[in-house]
């Protein structure tokens, strides 16, 4: 049996979510673009008030957000992490950026896959970085899925 890498999870939250097999094999190839090895990721939508709840408790920061990464493992180790990622920010963050819920949600994974291999978006140079290879990682994915 192969060992699951990626995986989804859904807390008080549902919704479609297509090409969810090509999604983990995608986030399987980015960590290794970044030469970053990968043991687990486990990816929960959530919603806005689990979300918030989940700030509050780990980060004490009273204040939505649509993803809060956690990475799990050792620094050096393979990552284990998990990507929470609230439904209903990232809907409305969709409307706001005049873009897809579909693309939006890829965006904002990317995103937090990016924080596990060593990007940061604390100084401008930093978001602009990060904001390049979340760009970078959405054109190669749907090319991806253009193709199959």
């Amino acid at each position: 049996m192969q060992n699951k890498r990626v995986n989804y999870f859904y807390v008080g939250t549902d919704f479609p979510f297509s090409d969810r097999k090509a999604l983990k094999r995608f986030i399987e190839s980015v960590f290794r673009k970044e030469e970053v090895t990968l043991k687990n990721l486990n990816i929960i939508f959530c919603t806005d008030r689990f979300l918030l709840e989940m700030n509050r408790q780990h980060l004490q920061h009273n204040y939505y957000t649509d993803i809060i990464t956690f990475p799990l493992s050792v620094k050096g180790n393979p990552i284990e992490a998990e990507l929470y990622i609230s439904i209903e920010r990232v809907r409305e963050n969709a409307k706001l950026n005049k873009t897809s819920f579909r693309k939006e949600l890829h965006r904002v994974i990317f995103h937090g896959c990016l924080h596990l291999t060593g990007y940061n978006d604390k100084s401008s140079q930093q978001i602009r970085m990060i904001r390049e290879r979340e760009e970078y990682y959405m054109r190669l994915y749907f090319q991806h899925l253009k193709r199959l």
